[in-house]
């Protein structure tokens, strides 16, 4: 039946709660079944009938969810940026709560305790896709669906991404906090002198459904049905199909050195041979721009590394972003260095490097240098970072932080597609690597564009080294490993200093590096082109559910203004000129 209407206390005491219990689904912890928990817990937060009071709950659910997740914005700068980050963040689940307030008042959701799962995950979600947007291209970190990539529910990214996973996650989570309610309404009905439930003084915007006047025996079905409900819908993406291999795991070659075979049983159009090099920094903290030429120089070491074992059998030879900061277009020894390691190797080498047009401004990229022949492809990162690669409203933000001046050039978007064609080693044609850089694996439309463009693997480099031993990579990791399950891509990920990860297409990681360590592997990526349902259902789930959301919230103001004026129609006039209300 109805959740119990939390005192404030309590419910300030349930927002932070639930905030920290959402903390732990996401990596280093990865408890993904708190998700389900901090859902339920923010459900029965927000019981409260005050648009006000829940947009200060919301804002304090998301502010204790988003200050430890977002810590590794503190380690690459000081605490004001990251406070401000997490604050805006916080916001939009401010804005959740205020909008639920209103959303529950429609008339057709009173007492009806699925339909009420539904409106809160549909709003949430659509929330969660808007904070993904606006502001400034929109920050999609800490997605219910990043936490889901070990949970059975995560597999739904296949049908919808990530927008049918958090709302898998968000539908689950409430049918959790009503079956609770039922299981309290229960036992409480069992006590002696309880004579069955009582109307809700706000018309039961928080009821479960059914009569007012309940049993013992029936509040527990509602509950054991909630929760059957709930578990269903937790597991029943074990039966999409996903390309899941039966050959993925390290393999040793007859010379005895190991490479990591990442689903060559599902490949469609041949295999690439990758070979990765994760060079390290001197030193945690001071990120590769700090380290230029040691950073190029460790990269170069590693791809020797890999020329001892495999020169001449492998396509294409994979760099972090910032791998060299020093572009080799305009820097003769860079050049010279990257066309010796090139030719040693025997392979093309996608190198993560930093260009300076005459106009102003930088791009970041990868190049895919050919010895001999330079840079035969390009992409440029379309994406940049808000306030970490270039700063918005710098004057007045200088105000608040000077880190803002470590931003020396703001970068400048690249219009070109996601994607590199790298030649094969065998003279059959080009393969289709996507290339996405760093924060971008958290949009879900450059990887959706890249596999459109026919893009057969994924390759996500990354500059870790700003963040220290935070969760930040390994954050990243599980972006990635769920982009491999909505695309039905293998992927790498490879970074400066890790993680670094070589991911099969149903999101299993078959090779992972440790933080702040050199490292080289190789990986025998399957080469597929068939499209996913999320792929091909491109923008519409989040179109979908953005349009429900709008749809739920003007009708539950309606029924909001509806009610006040049945109550105010209620109002009668008697002796004396005084007035009363009667309901």
């Amino acid at each position: 039946m109805r959740l119990p209407e939390p005192s404030r206390l309590l419910s300030l005491f349930l927002a932070v709660a639930g905030g920290l219990l959402l903390w732990t689904a996401f990596p280093d912890a990865g408890v993904w079944p708190a998700a389900f928990v901090a859902v339920a817990v923010l459900y029965w937060s927000l019981g409260r009938d005050g648009a006000w009071w829940n947009f200060f709950v919301g804002f304090l659910f998301g502010l204790t969810f988003f200050l430890p997740h977002l810590w590794w914005a503190h380690e690459s700068t000081e605490a004001a940026p990251w406070i401000a980050m997490s604050a805006v963040e916080a916001l939009f689940l401010a804005g959740f709560g205020a909008g639920w307030t209103w959303v529950r008042r429609a008339r057709f959701l009173r007492r009806r305790g699925w339909r009420l799962a539904a409106a809160f995950a549909v709003l949430f979600v659509a929330v969660e896709q808007w904070r993904a947007e606006v502001p400034f291209g929109g920050f999609p970190w800490g997605r219910l669906a990043w936490a889901m990539v070990d949970a059975p529910t995560g597999r739904a990214a296949w049908l919808g991404g990530t927008v049918a996973v958090s709302l898998l996650v968000a539908f689950a989570g409430v049918l959790l906090a009503l079956a609770a309610a039922s299981l309290v309404r229960a036992v409480r009905l069992r006590l002696p002198g309880s004579d069955g439930d009582t109307p809700s003084a706000r018309g039961g915007v928080t009821s479960t459904g059914g009569p007012r006047h309940s049993t013992p025996g029936r509040e527990a079905r509602r509950a054991v049905g909630a929760l059957a409900l709930g578990a269903a819908v937790a597991v029943v993406p074990l039966v999409l199909p996903l390309a899941t291999s039966a050959s993925a795991g390290p393999v040793e070659t007859p010379e005895g050195n190991e490479v990591y075979d990442a689903g060559s049983d599902l490949a469609e159009d041949g295999t690439l041979w990758a070979g990765a090099v994760q060079g390290n920094v001197g030193e945690p903290g001071l990120g590769a721009f700090a380290n230029r030429a040691e950073v190029l120089n460790n990269h170069l070491e590693g791809t020797y590394t890999l020329a001892e074992d495999y020169a001449g059998e492998l396509d294409v030879v994979l760099w972090p972003e910032n791998g060299s900061d020093l572009d080799p277009q305009t820097t003769p020894d860079v050049a010279r260095g990257l066309d010796e390691a090139a030719a040693a190797v025997g392979a093309p080498i996608l190198v993560g490097a930093q260009e300076f047009p005459e106009t102003g401004g930088r791009y970041n990229v990868s190049l895919l240098w050919q010895a001999g022949n330079g840079v035969i492809g390009r992409y440029a990162k379309q994406h940049p970072a808000p306030f970490g690669e270039y700063i918005p409203m710098r004057p007045f933000l200088r105000l608040l932080s000077d880190q803002v001046d470590r931003v020396t050039t703001d970068m400048i978007p690249g219009v070109n597609p996601p994607y590199v064609d790298v030649p094969s080693r065998l003279g059959q044609g080009d393969y289709r690597m996507g290339t996405i850089i760093c924060f971008e694996v958290a949009y879900d439309e450059i990887i959706r564009d890249a596999v459109l463009r026919g893009a057969q693997v994924l390759v996500i480099p990354t500059n870790n080294a700003s963040f220290g031993f935070t969760a930040e990579s390994t954050q990243q990791l599980a972006m990635s490993r769920m982009q491999a399950m909505t695309t039905g891509r293998a992927a790498v990920q490879i970074s400066t200093v890790g993680v670094s990860g070589v991911i099969t297409p149903d999101g299993t990681v078959v090779r992972r590096t440790g933080l702040f360590t050199d490292d080289e592997f190789v990986a025998n990526l399957p080469l597929r082109s068939s499209i996913t349902p999320a792929v091909a259902a491109g923008y519409w789930p989040g179109w979908v559910v953005g349009g429900l959301a709008v749809a739920l919230l003007v009708t539950g103001v309606g029924g909001g203004v509806g009610a006040r004026r049945r109550m105010r129609a209620q109002t009668v006039p008697v002796v004396d000129g005084a007035v009363s209300l009667s309901r």
